[in-house]
C-alpha cells in the first residue's frame, strides 16, 4: 500500500441500502456497481450475502462483473455468514470478506450478551475462517468509539494475528468528535503491536453531522481507508459522503498531501444516478453535488466571481462532473444529434437502445421547447429502470378528469407482462389518488402509498417533473418508485407502477425479506 494514497471503500450498496425507505433490485445494484467502477473507487461492498437470496445474487453478479476494483461482502462472525460470503465472491477478481462483531460494553451486554473473552474468540475464529477462502480480510469492531481502548487494542491484535489485513474502526452511532476520533486512531496506530503493514480504515456515521470531518481527521492520524456512501446515504442520518471526502482530499492536497485513484469528473453522474435509483432527491445546497453548489446569488459574490472565479469557487465545476441546465437539443434534433450529445455525456448505446431513447426524447421534445442535459439523464435513467427490471405492469393510455367542482376520475389502460391490455378506472380525492386507486384494482397484493413528492428536473413552466412514490406492503417493507414526465399526473402513474414492479421483482428475487441489514 502506497502511504501517500487513501483507499476509497464504497458501501452504498450495503449500508446505503439500509437507508429508511430504500430497496434496490439486483439489476439496479449492478448498474450502480458499474458506475462506481467507472468512478474509480477501490472497494465496492456489494452486500450482505447471507441476509437474503437477492443480496447473495447481487454480490455474486457484481463479483463476476466488476474487474477493476475489489468486491467485498459483509459477514457477521458466524460460520454460515463467512461461508456464504465466500461462495458469493467465488468469481471475483479481487475478493474481500468483511466480518464484524460488537465490541463496546453496552453492545456486548445488551445486544450480544457475551463477555469480552467470548467476543475475541468469535472474532478470531471468523477471521481465520475467512482467511481460508480469501487473502484479503477486513475486521470491524462495531461501536469502536464507545469501546474500552485496552480491550479494543487486544481485540485488534488478536484479529490481525488471525489474518486480518484491514482493521476498520467504526463510529457506529456517530458519537465521536473530530479531535477525539483522530487521537483514537493515532493511539491505535501507536499501541497495536502488530499494526505494521495493516491498513487502518474508518467508517463514520453522521448522527452529529461529523462523519466527513471525523474521516478526514482519521486520515491525518494515519488511517488509509475511508468507508462511506455516495450522497451520504445509510442508516439513520447516513454515512460519510464519499464525494465530500474525495474532494476534501483533492482540493486540500496542500494540507493532506494524499491522493486517491478516483476519477472526480464521474462524481456528478454517480451522485445523480444514485439519487435517482434510490429515489432520494438531493438537497439543493448539498456540498459538491447539490444543484446550488456552484451557483452565486449574492450581488457582491457575483461581481467578484465574474472578475475572477477563484474569488468564490475553490474548485472547477467540471472537475466533479457538475452540469447546470445548458440547452442542448430541441424538437428538430435528429438521432445523430442525440447520439452525439449522449456520447458527450459519457453514454454509449447500441442502435436498438438509441432508437428506444430517441422515441422518448421526441415525446419530451414535443411537449417542451428545449431539452437539457439533465432532462436527458432523467430519460436515460427511466429507460434503464424499464429496460433492466421485469415489468409486471406498464402504462398504456391514461385519461384524467378533474376540476374544482368535479370529482377527479382516472381511466387507465395497463399492459401486463404477457402483453394483455387491462382497462381500469376509479375516482379519488384528487387526480393522483384516482390514478393510484385505479391501478390498485388490478393488483392482488397490498401496496399502501406512504410518501409522495414532486421535483422539477430543470427550471421553467415546461420543466420535466420527477415524482417519487413510496409504498408499503403488508409486512411493513417499503418500496420506492420514480417516474418522470412533463405531465405530473402521468409521472405519478409511472412512479406508482415503478414501485409496484420493484415490489414484485424483489419478491421474486428474494430481496424483499426485511431485517437484511447490518449496522457497523
Amino acid at each position: 500500500m502506497d502511504k501517500d494514497s487513501v483507499i476509497i471503500f464504497d458501501t452504498t450498496l450495503r449500508d446505503g441500502e439500509q437507508s429508511a425507505g430504500a430497496g434496490l433490485t439486483v439489476d439496479e445494484k449492478l448498474i450502480i456497481a458499474k458506475q462506481l467502477e467507472s468512478l474509480g473507487v477501490d472497494v465496492i461492498e456489494a452486500g450482505f450475502a447471507v441476509s437474503s437470496t437477492g443480496d447473495f445474487n447481487a454480490v455474486s453478479l457484481i463479483a463476476e462483473t466488476v474487474k477493476n476494483c475489489k468486491v467485498a461482502s459483509l459477514a457477521r462472525v458466524v460460520e454460515k455468514d463467512i461461508d456464504k460470503a465466500a461462495q458469493a465472491l467465488e468469481k471475483a477478481v479481487d475478493p474481500r470478506i468483511h466480518t464484524f462483531v460488537s465490541s463496546s460494553a453496552i453492545h456486548m451486554e445488551h445486544q450480544m450478551r457475551k463477555d469480552p473473552e467470548e467476543i475475541i474468540e468469535m472474532a478470531v475464529k471468523a477471521v481465520s475462517r475467512a482467511k481460508k477462502y480469501v487473502d484479503d480480510v477486513e475486521f470491524s469492531p462495531m461501536d469502536a468509539t464507545r469501546t474500552d481502548m485496552d480491550f479494543l487494542i487486544t481485540l485488534l491484535e488478536e484479529t490481525i494475528n488471525a489474518g486480518a489485513t484491514t482493521i476498520n474502526i467504526p463510529d457506529t452511532v456517530g458519537y465521536s468528535v473530530s479531535k477525539e476520533f483522530g487521537e483514537s486512531i493515532k493511539l491505535i496506530m501507536n499501541n497495536v503491536k502488530n499494526i505494521d503493514g495493516i491498513i487502518v480504515s474508518v467508517h463514520c456515521h453522521n448522527d452529529l453531522g461529523l462523519a466527513v470531518s471525523n474521516s478526514l481527521s482519521a486520515v491525518e492520524n494515519g488511517a488509509r481507508q475511508i468507508e462511506g456512501c455516495i450522497n451520504g446515504l445509510g442508516e439513520r442520518a447516513g454515512n460519510a459522503a464519499l464525494e465530500e471526502v474525495i474532494m476534501g482530499l483533492e482540493v486540500r492536497k496542500d494540507h493532506f498531501n494524499l491522493k486517491t485513484r478516483v476519477n472526480t469528473s464521474e462524481i456528478g453522474p454517480t451522485s445523480r444516478m444514485v439519487s435517482n435509483i434510490f429515489g432520494f432527491p438531493m438537497q439543493a445546497n448539498k456540498a459538491i453535488v447539490g444543484q446550488n453548489a456552484f451557483r452565486h446569488s449574492s450581488g457582491i459574490h457575483q461581481d467578484a466571481f465574474l472578475k475572477d472565479k477563484s474569488t468564490f469557487e475553490i474548485m472547477e465545476p467540471e472537475t466533479v462532473g457538475w452540469r447546470g441546465e445548458a440547452l442542448v437539443l430541441g424538437k428538430l434534433s435528429g438521432r445523430a444529434g442525440l447520439k452525439s450529445r449522449l456520447k458527450d455525456l459519457g453514454y454509449d448505446f447500441d442502435e436498438d437502445q438509441l432508437n428506444s431513447l430517441f422515441i422518448k426524447f421526441k415525446d419530451l421534445a414535443d411537449s417542451k421547447k428545449e431539452v437539457t442535459d439533465m432532462d436527458l439523464e432523467s430519460i436515460i435513467l427511466e429507460h434503464s429502470r424499464s429496460d433492466k427490471n421485469k415489468q409486471f405492469l406498464t402504462l398504456g393510455n391514461i385519461e384524467v378528469q378533474c376540476g374544482n367542482k368535479k370529482e377527479p376520475r382516472a381511466l387507465i389502460e395497463l399492459i401486463d407482462e404477457n402483453g394483455k391490455n387491462i382497462k381500469t378506472e376509479s375516482s379519488g380525492t384528487g387526480p393522483v389518488d384516482a390514478v393510484c386507486k385505479a391501478i390498485d384494482k388490478v393488483i392482488s397484493f397490498v401496496s399502501k402509498l406512504t410518501e409522495f413528492s414532486v421535483n422539477s428536473v430543470t427550471e421553467g413552466i415546461d420543466a420535466l417533473g420527477e415524482v417519487t412514490i413510496r409504498v408499503e406492503n403488508e409486512k411493513g417493507r417499503t418500496f420506492t418508485g420514480i417516474g418522470s414526465d412533463s405531465d405530473i399526473v402521468v409521472a405519478s402513474a409511472k412512479a406508482y407502477l415503478n414501485a409496484i414492479n420493484r415490489q414484485v421483482q424483489m419478491m421474486n428475487e428474494g430481496s424483499e425479506s426485511p431485517g437484511s441489514g447490518a449496522g457497523r
